[in-house]
């Protein structure tokens, strides 16, 4: 590109400028270690765990044999994983209705100004930062049938022991109950981020035509909402579909295979029962559920957007 500068009366004219892109400029090196790692702990492992689908490998010996598609055969007439994949789904979308709604109650609440409401929402997303482990080994000690607080406190009132993790709609319940409230800070800072998004003047036009406060949240929150609900939802569907070590330690997927996710039953098919080639399988399946779900929710979501 050139600049031809215009000669001044009685002057010369200014010399010719000209810019030169910079030896490179197509390629920014800096993207290289971070496209490295994708590549080496998410596409690698994407494409070895396909190849692997196809075999009957059982994890540890070197030979492996091609089985076609027996593994996805098999999975249509394995009632283990058609529980599983249930037990799956009511994680996911169980969790991620409670963690809107508490979230969105939160992120309401602790918008306003008040005394101590930095301390309150980091107490509310501390949860988030401890490892889910430790978080479902607190809680097991809270629920479990022999020594767990809940049957101690029972007993002492004159109650009997409940199995919590025992049976199997209780495990399922309390699994997702104890989901939602370790992440239910992610989506208290994704509406706050939201909320104080929304221009103020919105609420004061609204006030002035006499507009009352549902009617404002109705009108003006919800609808401007849409973009942190959209990513709120997705992100909270995502972890609870893929929900793993909390069934591990609370239920281990007992009783039987009642509690398992289909995360958890390849971890089981896997090193169990040595079945790495069918876990495999599982776990393709479960990555395009998650793949198609995210693309149709996210695509859904935001055809309902509203900029401010």
């Amino acid at each position: 590109m050139a600049i031809n500068a215009l000669p001044l009366a009685g002057t010369k004219s200014l010399p010719r400028i000209r810019s030169r892109r910079p030896r490179g400029a197509g390629i920014n090196t800096l993207y290289l270690p971070a496209i490295l790692l994708f590549a080496i702990f998410s596409v690698y492992p994407l494409i070895s765990g396909v190849q692997i689908s196809f075999t009957d490998w059982d994890g540890y010996s070197a030979g492996r044999d091609a089985v076609g598609l027996d593994n996805y055969i098999r999975l249509l007439t394995d009632v283990n994983f058609r529980t599983a994949l249930l037990n799956t789904f009511v994680y996911g979308i169980g969790s991620t209705v409670i963690q809107q709604v508490i979230g969105l109650g939160l992120a309401l609440a602790l918008n306003r100004a008040f005394r101590g409401r930095g301390l309150a929402r980091t107490i509310i997303y501390l949860p988030v930062l401890v490892s889910p482990i430790v978080m479902g080994t607190m809680y097991y000690q809270l629920f479990r049938y022999n020594g767990g607080a809940l049957n101690d406190i029972a007993a002492a009132v004159g109650g009997s022991p409940v199995p919590w993790l025992s049976d199997a709609g209780l495990g399922i319940a309390v699994i997702v109950a104890v989901n939602s409230l370790q992440y239910v800070g992610i989506s208290m800072v994704i509406y706050l981020a939201g909320l104080q998004a929304v221009p103020q003047e919105y609420y004061e036009a609204a006030a002035i035509d006499g507009a009352g406060p549902w009617q404002r949240f109705r009108s003006i929150t919800v609808p401007l909402l849409q973009p942190a609900f959209a990513t709120s939802v997705i992100l909270n569907l995502i972890g609870g579909l893929k929900l793993f070590d909390v069934i591990t330690v609370m239920t281990g997927g007992g009783p039987g295979y009642a509690t398992h996710s289909v995360s958890s039953l390849i971890g089981k098919t896997y090193f169990d029962n040595q079945a790495a080639g069918y876990a495999s399988a599982m776990g393709v399946v479960l990555f395009l559920i998650i793949v198609v779900l995210t693309i149709v929710l996210n695509n859904a979501l935001n055809r309902k957007r509203v900029d401010s």
